[in-house]
């Protein structure tokens, strides 16, 4: 019987064994099940059964919106037109300390793996997440590009698989390099800087090449999730964020302990610099560019799809380069001389209108008011929006009554208040309005640009849109004309006495005309350089008077004015309406001696790839005379010699100072300058042309109606209104040496008959006694 318990302890031992067997096999069934599982669920994915995954050519060629860059001449991106603001950079472009930046601090094994970091899934699965996540950068790229976001676990869940596949792929298909250098392209880091070139620009003023370790930290800070990372809205969040990266780059050997502890020492310093469309500098011109190139693509297309039809570029897409004349320092210091001249003369405009029961309109009727309201009304933007919205003219104009919330214009930033859209009218209405453009005459290249104090408030463009009345501006043209054709000399001198034009004689007159001098002197002679520095209406009547209307006409015509000019008498005066853009392309004409060169706005135009798709042909005529643009020119610095623009070689002693408010400035100019003030009737509006060799700038002042106007020629002048702020920009201009704007004289032509020195011509005697009388006539 007790041989019976070996043979029981063996069938145990022999179950056991069993069971083992089963135990190991379950295991490994399991296991097997568990990875095939795993592999069908990759396998799954990669064949698209949890949504449509990306083709070969699409890993190749990953579709991103690219923003199109407007270039200056100087190399600076001064605007872009996007759907999305990214400028793609290369790796080279990137600083080694972002990349460093980068990797210490979303995937220190980033070289090791090919897309999935094993060590990191384990941790984050064992740990839950709670040691950090396991995304690499392969698989953050491939969510940033192909699988967008997730609504629910099991969503997620299968998001993530499709990163993991598509994250191997990006590594099979890229360089390491290239996987980093499109994420960085890639991600938003919000208020419109998408890609890390736009988020160097907008966050630090600069290409990424220029970072240093501490802004490039913050923005790789930004990485973990930039909508929380917001440097604008939590900027000690954001520097503490800066520290964290700070702390792994040390810790994975980027920096030493010494410099880390150094950097975290600075503060979060920001140079934010918007890129909207209504931001940044040159906005007026970004919006010239803008439509140019939205007609240019209608008339160039791009070639055929693969269905035969017809494919255009797209400017907010397909990252093109448009390569501008505009000059970033020029349009620089043109913005700063209009903010600092307008918000001093538009104090005192506002002290003066606190007694003006109209304000800010002068002269003019209730009815005439009502009218300006009204007209403003119907071109509003509200109104047109409310009529797409099917909204009644009734309803419309009750909308005009009720006060609203809304953002308005101040010189001293925008204010938030209520008021009736009406009212608002009425507010804008008070502020004066600027426009100023310089071009380089030889070239026609457009090197400033600035259409208003400020595009977000004052979308009109006053140097491309806007027509105003030229008034004594137009005088050059009528003083060229008559050197032209009966080659009268700066030193020939004519009465200034009155002149009667009958009806008839020049062009429609209802009555005789008669016109006045503004100091109401008509005794004496004078040359005809001194006529025109004080601008003397009764001689420039004669010279018209002589020459007719007619061909004044036709050389402001040839010179490049577009706009309509009527050839009848008070053309002598300047009563027409022209646009800036023409009187600067126009007087051009004569500092590139007499030949006229149609200003140049846009220089070329590039693909993506760098590839030509434009490139502009000069286009230029001549004019008049080298001798007679020669001798307008020595007429015209007169003007800055002896006359209305005298004021621009004042000192400190002889500062203009009106009511303590600056509306001159001690320029201390000493090289020749050639120029013109105008100034029309009830001073509504206010010009300088002013011209060096290789510089011409014409600056318009005025207000948005031209009812609104100071009361008196003390500050409604163009020598006070608008010839500061071309002073104020040539200064500027100067003290940059790398500008190279001429200080020198005026080209003299190789053979000049008509003596311009009024010394010599006295002494030679040379001037025709009948002129005099010629002209009394």
């Amino acid at each position: 019987m007790a041989k019976a318990k070996p043979k029981s302890t063996k069938k145990r031992t022999k179950t056991k064994q069993i069971n083992t067997l089963k135990f190991i096999k379950g295991f490994w069934i399991i296991f097997a099940s568990g990875v095939f599982l795993i592999v069908l669920l990759f396998l799954f994915a990669s064949w698209g059964f949890y949504g449509e995954m990306p083709k070969f050519a699409e890993l190749e060629n990953p579709q991103n919106d690219l923003a199109t860059q407007v270039i200056s001449s100087d190399g600076v991106q001064i605007g872009t037109f996007f759907n999305e603001n990214r400028t793609p950079v290369s790796y080279e472009d990137l600083p080694q300390h972002l990349v460093d930046a980068l990797v210490a601090t979303e995937d220190a094994r980033y070289y090791d793996h090919s897309g999935i970091d094993a060590r990191g899934t384990l941790r984050a699965f064992i740990f839950l997440g709670s040691k950090g996540g396991a995304s690499t950068i392969s698989q953050q790229l491939s969510k940033q590009l192909f699988t967008g976001g997730s609504k629910n676990i099991w969503e997620r869940f299968k998001q993530k698989l499709k990163e993991w596949v598509i994250a191997t792929r990006l590594e099979r298909q890229y360089t390491k390099n290239e996987i980093i250098t499109m994420y960085l392209n890639k991600y938003d880091f919000l208020n419109q800087a998408i890609g890390i070139s736009s988020a160097s620009r907008i966050y630090f003023g600069k290409n990424p090449k220029e970072l240093k370790k501490e802004e490039a930290a913050v923005l790789v800070g930004m990485l973990k999730n930039s909508s929380l990372f917001n440097p604008l809205r939590r900027p000690e969040m954001v520097k503490n964020r800066r520290d964290v990266v700070l702390n792994q780059m040390e810790k994975y050997g980027y920096i030493n302990e010494k410099e880390r502890d150094s950097l975290k020492q600075l503060p979060l310093t920001l140079d934010y610099s918007p890129e909207g469309h209504k931001d940044g500098t040159a906005t007026y011109f970004r919006e010239y560019v803008r439509s140019w190139m939205s007609n240019w693509v209608k008339n160039n297309p791009k070639g055929e799809n693969e269905d035969g039809e017809i494919e255009y570029y797209d400017i907010y897409r397909d990252g093109l380069r448009i390569n501008v004349t505009i000059d970033s320092r020029n349009q620089k210091y043109a913005e700063e001389a209009v903010q600092e001249h307008m918000a001093n003369l538009q104090k005192e405009f506002d002290k003066q209108e606190k007694d003006n029961k109209t304000s800010p309109f002068r002269d003019i009727t209730k009815d005439q008011l009502k009218g300006i309201i009204n007209r403003s009304i119907k071109s509003s933007a509200r109104r047109k929006k409310m009529l797409s919205q099917g909204k009644s003219e009734k309803e419309i104009l009750a909308s005009f009554d009720k006060k609203t919330e809304m953002k308005i214009f101040s010189w001293k930033g925008e204010i938030d208040t209520i008021m009736t859209p009406k009212d608002s009218i009425l507010y804008y209405k008070k502020f004066l309005r600027s426009g100023l453009m310089s071009m380089e005459p030889q070239t026609g290249h457009v090197k400033a640009w600035v259409g208003g104090v400020n595009y977000k408030h004052f979308q009109y463009d006053h140097v491309y849109q806007g027509a105003r009345q030229v008034g004594s501006t137009f005088k050059p043209f009528v003083y060229a004309t008559a050197i032209d054709q009966l080659k009268l000399s700066p030193c020939d001198t004519l009465p200034m006495s009155q002149i009667t034009i009958s009806i008839g004689s020049h062009g429609v007159l209802e009555k005789d005309w008669t016109p006045k001098n503004s100091d109401a002197e008509y005794t004496g002679y004078m040359s005809l350089k001194e006529a025109l520095a004080k601008s003397v209406n009764t001689i420039s009547a004669r010279l018209m008077d002589r020459i007719g209307p007619e061909p004044i006409a036709r050389l402001a015509k040839k010179s490049g004015v577009s706009s309509d000019i009527l050839p009848v008498a008070s053309i002598a005066l300047g009563s027409v309406d022209l646009k800036l853009s023409e009187m600067v392309g126009a007087y051009s004409t004569f500092a590139n001696q007499g030949i006229y060169t149609k200003p140049v706005m846009i220089t070329s135009i590039e693909d993506k790839n760098g590839m030509a798709l434009y490139q502009f042909v000069p286009e230029t005529r001549d004019v008049i005379s080298k001798e007679a643009a020669y001798v307008t020119v020595n007429l015209m610095e007169g003007v800055t010699q002896s006359g209305s623009g005298r004021r621009l070689r004042a000192g400190p002693r002889d500062r203009y100072d009106f009511k303590n408010v600056i509306t001159g400035y001690p320029y201390l100019f000493d090289n020749p300058i050639a120029g013109k003030t105008g100034t029309t009737q009830n001073q509504s509006d206010g010009w300088f042309m002013g011209m060096v060799p290789n510089l011409c700038t014409g600056v318009w002042v005025g207000g948005d109606d031209r009812s609104t106007h100071f009361s008196s020629t003390m500050f409604g002048q163009g020598a006070t209104m608008a010839l500061p702020i071309w002073g104020l920009y040539m200064k500027k201009c100067y003290a940059d040496k790398t500008l190279k704007v001429s200080k020198g004289a005026f080209k003299k032509p190789d053979r000049l008959t008509i003596e311009v020195d009024c010394e010599a011509f006295k002494k030679s005697n040379v001037k025709d006694e009948n002129l005099d009388d010629e002209f009394s006539m």
